[in-house]
């Protein structure tokens, strides 16, 4: 029998954090207004050099390292995202190559 499982996991966030009362020069806002109709409080915000690819690497090496495991290792990765670095190729195939990985397939949903 073929299984799959989940030995390890990571995350990454883009490093600028933007509070509500940065918008507030912005925008005719307020963080008391923001946080009544939403409960958001700050938000990461990509910088140029941060893309999904590089953010999803960050978050495999990651998930590698808390699984023991290498590149070599991972048959697929499977990226849900709602914004892709490009429509093609998929940016799971990017972070794929990223971390070096030869074999195996990579794919968005």
């Amino acid at each position: 029998m073929i299984r799959s499982v989940v030995r390890g996991s990571g995350a990454a966030l883009p490093r600028r954090i933007m509070k509500n009362a940065d918008f507030e020069g912005m925008v005719e806002t307020s963080d008391e207004w923001i946080v009544q109709r939403t409960g958001i409080r700050q938000r990461h915000v990509a910088a140029d050099d941060e893309t999904t690819a590089s953010l999803g690497e960050a978050a495999a090496r990651a998930a590698l390292d808390s699984a023991g495991l290498t590149p070599a290792d991972i048959d697929l990765i499977v990226l849900a995202t709602s914004t892709p670095n490009n429509t093609f190729p998929a940016t799971a195939v990017e972070i794929q190559n990223r971390l070096g990985m030869h074999h195996g397939f990579a794919f968005d949903l």
